[in-house]
């Protein structure tokens, strides 16, 4: 009897102990199940040419590394799908868009058609270009940033108006947002710039992901909606 009355008293003592802690542990495990995504990176892809691939800089330097790292810093989970090629054009994109698609990108910075201005190639079929990807992308559900791009001044203000025209009347046809210029703040400064005058340096790249960041951060706060 002895026995018992000291079993039954140190089990009622331990009940309320225990209790509240795995009462606890079931709350925390339900809120883990509710939000066990939220902690996910978004994979983010950059599709476009040179200025995305980083063209003579160190990988470190470049657009999507620095993205990356600004990102990350300001507490947002990413993984960054580098789909920068040197050179490309827009009809170049619109050729491999396909291809990028595999790596499931959930968001997607499109930074083409600087190529096409320096070449000199018909503004409408850079426009043309830039809207089958933009129509690809947005049937797959991904959301997406516009990078504008302007057209060297040397090919004459005809031509450059023309060019300008492009990325505003897609972003608005395809309703997404518009970074009006990509290398805002850096084209033309030399001291933001390599040697060939065209691509950033990696102090021009770091302005331009200064200034696209709160772009980039919205960009990711649609896709967690």
């Amino acid at each position: 009897m002895l026995l018992h009355s000291i079993l039954v008293s140190r089990v009622k003592d331990w009940r309320p102990k225990r209790l509240i802690p795995a009462v606890l542990l079931a709350s925390m495990l339900c809120i883990t199940a509710a939000h066990g995504n939220s902690g996910n990176p978004v994979r983010l892809m950059v599709l476009g040419d040179s200025l995305a691939a980083g063209y003579g800089l160190e990988k470190h330097e470049s657009f999507t590394e620095q993205l990356a790292a600004a990102l990350r810093k300001k507490g947002h989970a990413i993984h960054m799908i580098n789909a920068g090629v040197s050179g490309d054009t827009s009809a170049g994109g619109k050729a491999r868009v396909g291809w990028a698609l595999a790596d499931r990108p959930e968001a997607v910075i499109l930074e083409l058609g600087a190529n096409d201005g320096l070449r000199g190639l018909d503004p409408a079929e850079t426009r043309a270009n830039l809207d089958a990807i933009l129509t690809r992308l947005k049937a797959a559900k991904i959301k997406v940033l516009l990078a504008g791009m302007l057209a060297p001044p040397n090919l004459g203000k005809g031509y450059g108006a023309e060019f300008a025209r492009i990325y505003p009347a897609l972003a608005k046809k395809h309703n997404v947002p518009l970074y009006k210029f990509f290398l805002e703040g850096v084209a033309a400064n030399a001291n933001l710039n390599q040697k060939d005058g065209i691509h950033p340096n990696a102090a021009g790249v770091a302005e331009i992901v200064r200034r696209i960041l709160p772009a980039v951060e919205k960009l990711i706060g649609d896709v967690k909606k």
